[in-house]
């Protein structure tokens, strides 16, 4: 019989931070045991933190304790407004059951390579970067005392929900369900759970409205926010039903839809979400300067977003320090670029 395992490893010189994480591992991969029998079939890993999901939809998550859910579901968060901005777990709790048509959730890889003057420095700045938001943070734990849940714990969602997929973001998580439906939690400081604020922490699971619901026509298109800052206004686009794609940065997250739509929110400060500005992006947000382009896959970085097109050409935005965008320059692009790749085999 096939059998599926989680395989684990991590820095043994980073605070701790990817040693406890992986089990204790080290730098040598070996299988992580996990409180179930049931097959792995797929899994994320953020700063501190990881995330798997079983081929019956439940999802396990360890790490730090900002990122693993203490709380019920919460459902009411969105329509919260900005005046929330520390501590979220405490809410008035309604079960909601999954009406979105169905879904199948799909993820993607992406090797940086960095110039070999900037890594080091690069390395350094992002570590102190981590630790520093780490004992930033700590003091506004609702889950204990202890910063790590070594143990996995099985995240509660709502009724018959069943998660495909998981994205693990610097300290937040993004999970999509069989039906289209994407749930976060953890920090959201940036606006990276899209709740159109800047909520710290979020201690319970959410439901994340990406596609506004259809107008009392039938035939209505679906409504999102445009990506123009100079207009903001709500314009109608067929965005499609379902979210088919998820990915977590650092500090921003990125949703493709069944129609290939691509929306992004969170932190912008090196133009990452792909809206022509460096602002922080507090909601979905459609990416308008691709709307004549079908988005099959999309991926996330600490400070850049790549995604691949139906017909193979990759576009990317955001920090470039590094060369990660593949543009032969090193200078930030808040707006997209794209690069024709040829694919072989």
């Amino acid at each position: 019989m096939l059998k599926f395992y989680l395989i684990t490893w991590g820095s043994t010189d980073d605070e701790e931070q990817s040693y406890l994480t992986s089990g204790k591992h080290g730098e040598i991969p070996e299988p992580f045991p996990l409180p179930t029998e049931a097959p792995i079939v797929n899994a994320a890993a953020g700063w501190g933190h990881c995330v798997a999901v079983t081929d019956a939809g439940e999802v396990y998550t360890w790490g730090w304790k900002e990122c693993v859910p203490c709380g019920n579901v919460s459902h009411d968060l969105v329509s919260s407004g900005s005046s929330q901005k520390d501590i979220v777990g405490k809410q008035n709790i309604l079960p909601t059951e999954q009406v979105s048509p169905r879904s199948r959730g799909s993820n993607v890889s992406v090797g940086v390579v960095s110039q070999p003057e900037n890594r080091k420095a690069g390395e350094e700045m992002i570590k102190k970067r981590r630790i520093a938001a780490l004992k930033e943070e700590s003091e506004g734990l609702t889950c204990g005392d202890e910063l790590f849940t070594v143990s996995p714990c099985l995240v509660t969602l709502g009724p018959g929900v069943r998660i495909t997929s998981v994205a693990a973001g610097g300290r937040h998580t993004l999970a999509l369900s069989d039906v289209g439906q994407v749930w976060g939690w953890g920090y959201g400081g940036e606006g990276q759970l899209g709740l159109s604020s800047r909520i710290k922490m979020v201690s319970s699971p959410h439901l994340i409205q990406c596609i506004e619901p259809p107008t009392s026509r039938k035939d209505s298109p679906l409504v999102v926010q445009q990506g123009d800052l100079n207009s903001p206004i709500q314009v109608s686009k067929a965005v499609g039903s379902y979210i088919k794609g998820i990915a977590c940065g650092g500090r921003h997250s990125a949703i493709v839809t069944d129609t290939g739509a691509l929306l992004t929110f969170g932190w912008g400060h090196y133009g990452q979400c792909g809206q022509g500005t460096t602002t922080d992006i507090l909601r979905p947000m459609f990416v308008s300067s691709l709307s004549s382009i079908q988005v099959e896959r999309v991926a996330a970085g600490l400070w850049h977003t790549l995604c691949i097109s139906v017909d193979g050409r990759v576009y990317a935005f955001g920090g470039n320090q590094f060369g990660q965008l593949g543009t032969g320059a090193d200078q930030l692009e808040v707006h997209v670029v794209w690069k024709a790749v040829i694919f072989l085999g």
